[in-house]
């Protein structure tokens, strides 16, 4: 007697490689899967109704199948691999940034020795740009027509004066930027200023201590001073 295994023991079984997997399978799931894949389907080919052979386009579509899951399972595995590589490398390239000064997206700004850099980011040209800055207190002490700039990452500098031309006490100010072309707003992107003081590889990657800033991402640095 003559007998056939029933299809649904096929679907059940992409069923539980594909919708009902959990992400992150192992490489020996995946072979114990590919196993029983091969085992169910030799089966079929054994008990197959001689009268109704299985269809030679349903056995092609099931071991591409399978052959897609072993595919994603070792590109998974090389994209862990290469991401844990990166990290070291990452670690290093931040290490060589220490006591170097950069950008980073921020509206803080620091006056020691009658001086005090900052920037920021246009995604488009502007006619007319302008810093206001302020004291701790919140209070305006100076503003600054920086004029027409290019699109990019425009860096600037101030003396320390307000806008009587008095010198100003060293500490931390803050600063806003107005950007507009042909009277309409361009929205910019504060950078303040700070020097690399120690970098960080722990479970969130490699993050930098930025003046009085910490957990800095490397992806966060707009611009190397």
């Amino acid at each position: 007697m003559i007998t056939t295994t029933q299809p649904t023991d096929t679907a059940a079984l992409f069923a539980s490689m594909n919708g009902t997997a959990k992400t992150g399978t192992s490489a020996n799931a995946t072979n114990a899967m590919q196993d029983r894949f091969m085992t169910l389907l030799v089966t079929q080919l054994k008990n197959q109704d001689p009268l109704n052979p299985m269809d030679n386009a349903q056995m092609t579509s099931q071991m591409a199948q399978i052959s897609t899951v072993s595919g994603l399972d070792k590109l998974n595995a090389t994209l862990q691999a290469l991401s844990a590589s990166m990290t070291p490398n990452q670690a290093v390239q931040a290490t060589g940034m220490i006591g170097h000064g950069v950008l980073i997206p921020g509206s803080g700004l620091q006056l020691a020795n009658g001086t005090a850099l900052g920037g920021f980011e246009l995604s488009q040209q502007a006619d007319v740009a302008q810093v206001a800055i302020y004291d701790q207190a919140g209070a305006l002490v100076r503003n600054l027509d920086l004029g027409a700039q290019q699109t990019g990452i425009v860096k600037w500098q101030w003396d320390g004066m307000d806008n009587t031309g008095a010198a100003l006490p060293a500490g931390n100010y803050s600063f806003t930027v107005n950007a507009s072309l042909a009277g309409n707003s361009v929205a910019p992107s504060s950078l303040q200023f700070g020097m690399v003081n120690s970098v960080t590889q722990g479970a969130a990657g490699v993050t930098m201590s930025v003046g009085a800033a910490d957990n800095i991402a490397l992806s966060q640095v707009k611009q190397i001073l």
